[in-house]
């Protein structure tokens, strides 16, 4: 997931919070999770450590809990 990046000048810390936050809230969670990964990656590619050379040892099992109850997402206000 590569992004146009934008370079911008900001006055409100606040208001570029909010933005911040609105704009992860409207991107899906697979969005979200690649975008974790590209900067997990970036940053062990800065430290000299290339992870697509590395042979990935571990595995994903998603186990459904039914007495979870979802979460619940409040907003930033």
């Amino acid at each position: 997931m590569r992004a146009t990046r934008t370079i911008r000048r900001v006055t409100d810390l606040k208001s570029q919070r909010l933005d911040a936050y609105r704009y992860w809230q409207s991107c899906t969670v697979a969005e979200r999770m690649d975008a974790v990964d590209e900067v997990i990656r970036e940053a062990y590619f800065a430290k000299g450590i290339d992870l697509s050379l590395r042979p990935s040892n571990r595995q994903l099992t998603r186990t459904i809990r039914p007495d979870w109850k979802a979460a619940r997402v409040q907003s930033a206000s």
